[in-house]
């Protein structure tokens, strides 16, 4: 059986009307086969398409309340895009263990290097006149680039939110974990909830999620709903 050779992602083929096909769309679709939590014993596995979309649905939350409630005047839709975007490059570099990714600065600045290899390899990728559209979605806020929105303060604070958002979504899953009897997300659970803690120290919009719809994860439907 001969072996067909792979194309790098960049590679890209001329479609029958003259315009180059885009992979984009098609290896952002493989969140779904990137697991999560990979040095821990799962009851069930989490992939990064559902995690982005926690992320999406928590950062939006977030910054609706800190519109409704804190005279913020944040783009709420905005910040649930750039949770769906948040981990993309993950497709490529893989899901890197908490553990490893914050070992010591040098290896954190050194993946953060990798990080954002991948989202420029995600980027090119694209046709040329949406890189620009897709661009502050993974690089605005980190100092790559972009269209400037690093500089704003309301953006900035968005990205802030986003950041809280993936620390709840980490916290909702030890505590579905826990409850489900697995003991193994014990020492995980506690850490995700001092940074969550901390966080909403910080940010009273997260203090606000932690009160009111945090306590609600881990219940079963009919518990929900009664």
């Amino acid at each position: 059986m001969s072996e067909c050779p792979q194309r790098p992602a960049s590679d890209s083929r001329v479609s029958a009307s003259g315009a180059r096909e885009s992979h984009f769309l098609a290896i952002l679709s493989r969140m779904k086969y990137i697991e999560r939590w990979a040095l821990m014993r799962s009851s069930r596995p989490e992939n990064l398409s559902e995690h982005a979309l926690d992320v999406a649905l928590i950062a939006h939350a977030l910054a609706s309340l800190g519109n409704a409630r804190h005279g913020r005047h944040l783009d709420a839709d905005r910040a649930a895009v750039l949770g769906l975007f948040h981990d993309a490059s993950e497709i490529i570099t893989g899901d890197m263990p908490t553990p490893v990714k914050y070992h010591d600065a040098a290896i954190n600045e050194a993946y953060k290097a990798v990080e954002a290899g991948a989202e420029a390899r995600l980027l090119a990728t694209l046709p040329e006149d949406l890189r620009d559209v897709y661009e502050t979605y993974f690089f605005a806020g980190d100092g790559h680039g972009g269209s400037g929105a690093a500089a704003d303060g309301d953006e900035a604070y968005l990205r802030r939110l986003v950041k809280a958002a993936d620390k709840i979504s980490a916290l909702i899953k030890c505590v579905d974990e826990r409850r489900s009897g697995n003991a193994e997300f014990a020492s995980a659970e506690d850490t995700c909830r001092a940074a969550v803690e901390a966080a909403a120290a910080e940010l009273p919009e997260v203090a606000d999620f932690v009160e009111e719809f945090l306590p609600s994860f881990g219940s079963t439907l009919d518990q929900l709903l009664g």
